[in-house]
């Protein structure tokens, strides 16, 4: 009979020799976790009959018919004007809606699983602070699954973690959207956190860029208690290397990180410009809330509109994440089957938990909400780069790909028609990654990243949820199959 410590040593041999020997099986069947996902993989196919939304902010045309070959669109028009090519594979889907594929402009790999065991009953963390799950199977499947075919992860508590998934979707080792890779969070003391480092100074901040450029992260992302010194040095470090930094503020000012040069900004003001607080100090983030500071100040008021002009004239993103403002926020709607039965047991647990405890005195107020949602409207308007992502963070009510969903409808709920949404979603997501000529829409010439929909998502925008089939350079996956592949793992893989 083996005793316990020769049982734990057998059983951790095992799983060392079958992590060992997974690379040289995955190299010998590269498509060994992507096939059973994949409904088309013709090298070329027509999409026929099919209403299109090209995500350049157009009116939307029935009847069309999208070609593809060897991974690109090479023809797009009417039925009758735009032949099947001999030897391309018809695929009619009459009633359906052809889009191009989401770009998620601030996505994770990680989620926060266990939000409500981490705090005690004081409503304290232990030390070192809040822990993220990382979740790197999970995550790409539900991404692709929603139609997001092209993701930038805003920050990264795993990055080598991140890397390694980045290299094995490419390498087809494992289905996943293409992924834009950022840092670990450019943040300094006082973090909340646990998993992130503290800067201790403006040479720390460049050390920190000019290490994960050459590890092959791709953008940056500032956090809430850094200092104008050190962000300024990062985002001339980053800028040199032709890489972009966004933020997600407090101890910095939207008006001051401007200044710095910087490239985009999370969330939206309403709750991380400190510019219009009392308290606020150079380089510390104030204790009093941000968004009851912006309730004095009405989005039509000048100094905002100063504000959104600049934005615009720079060319500098803001990425609406309403999706995570609604999950702190009574009253909504409830979470929906899909998204419980994705989570895992206590992943889920833990969310209603969380849910739970919400009330009005410690949620989200509605006229908050509305005003950031009046801001993006605006923005979008004068001609600002909006762009769109799901952040799975908070209390757990975020999950990857269903959270891109539902911020499309939440941008629609602001005041964008579907249309204008969807471009949001796509196109100026792909012009802030400066890749709109490969894509972002359905264009000829472009990369095949497609969504089909059944439904009309113009007439009703719910229906962007009902996803059939993702193309990603032109093979076809299986929504449903990869939806079900995470069913009840979401949190703990």
């Amino acid at each position: 009979m083996i005793d316990d410590s020769h049982w734990a040593q057998a059983t951790v041999l095992g799983l060392v020799l079958a992590v060992s020997a997974a690379p040289q099986a995955a190299a010998q069947n590269p498509v060994h976790e992507v096939a059973p996902f994949v409904a088309v993989h013709d090298p070329s196919f027509a999409l026929r009959h099919v209403r299109l939304i090209d995500g350049t902010g157009a009116a939307p045309r029935d009847g069309q018919t999208v070609v593809v070959a060897n991974g690109k669109i090479t023809a797009v028009g009417s039925v009758a004007s735009t032949p099947v090519p001999a030897g391309a594979k018809a695929l009619d889907y009459a009633g359906y809606t052809v889009l191009p594929g989401l770009v998620g402009m601030h996505e994770h790999l990680y989620y926060t699983a266990t939000i409500s065991d981490q705090a005690g009953t004081d409503g304290k963390l232990d030390e070192p602070g809040y822990l993220v799950t990382e979740i790197p199977t999970t995550a790409p499947r539900l991404y692709l699954a929603a139609g997001v075919t092209t993701a930038r992860t805003t920050g990264s508590v795993e990055p080598y973690t991140d890397l390694e998934v980045k290299h094995r979707i490419e390498e087809g080792r494992m289905p996943g959207p293409r992924l834009d890779l950022t840092s670990p969070y450019l943040e300094g003391p006082g973090a909340f956190a646990g998993q992130m480092h503290q800067l201790t100074g403006p040479e720390d901040a460049a050390r920190l860029v000019d290490y994960w450029a050459e590890e092959g992260i791709t953008s940056f992302k500032a956090y809430m208690n850094l200092t104008r010194a050190e962000l300024r040095t990062a985002i001339e470090h980053a800028h040199r290397r032709g890489l972009k930094v966004t933020g997600h503020l407090c101890s910095v000012t939207w008006p001051e990180a401007i200044d710095a040069g910087i490239d985009g900004f999370e969330h939206g003001p309403v709750d991380t410009d400190t510019e219009f607080m009392s308290d606020k100090k150079p380089d510390l983030c104030p204790a009093s809330s941000v968004s009851a500071s912006w309730a004095k100040h009405d989005i039509g008021r000048p100094e905002v509109t100063a504000l959104i002009r600049r934005l615009v004239e720079r060319r500098i993103s803001v990425t609406s994440t309403l999706a995570i403002f609604e999950s702190f926020m009574v009253g909504r709607p409830p979470m929906q089957q899909r998204v419980l039965e994705a989570m895992a047991p206590v992943a889920r647990e833990s969310y209603l938990v969380a849910r739970a405890q919400l009330t009005a005195r410690n949620s989200l107020p509605e006229p908050a909400f509305r005003q950031e949602m009046a801001f993006e409207q605006a923005f979008f308007r004068a001609g600002g780069l909006l762009v769109a992502g799901a952040d799975p963070t908070g209390g757990g009510g975020v999950l990857p790909g269903f959270g891109d969903q539902r911020q499309i409808e939440l941008l629609v709920e602001a005041g964008l028609t579907p249309v204008e949404a969807i471009e949001v979603a796509t196109l100026n997501g792909a012009r802030t990654l400066g890749r709109e000529k490969e894509i972002g829409t359905v264009s000829v010439g472009k990369r095949a990243d497609l969504v089909l929909v059944k439904g009309d998502p113009a007439r009703s925008i719910d229906d962007i949820e009902h996803v059939e089939l993702v193309f990603k350079d032109g093979v076809g996956y299986d929504s449903r199959k990869l939806i079900e592949s995470v069913r009840g793992q979401v949190g703990i893989r």
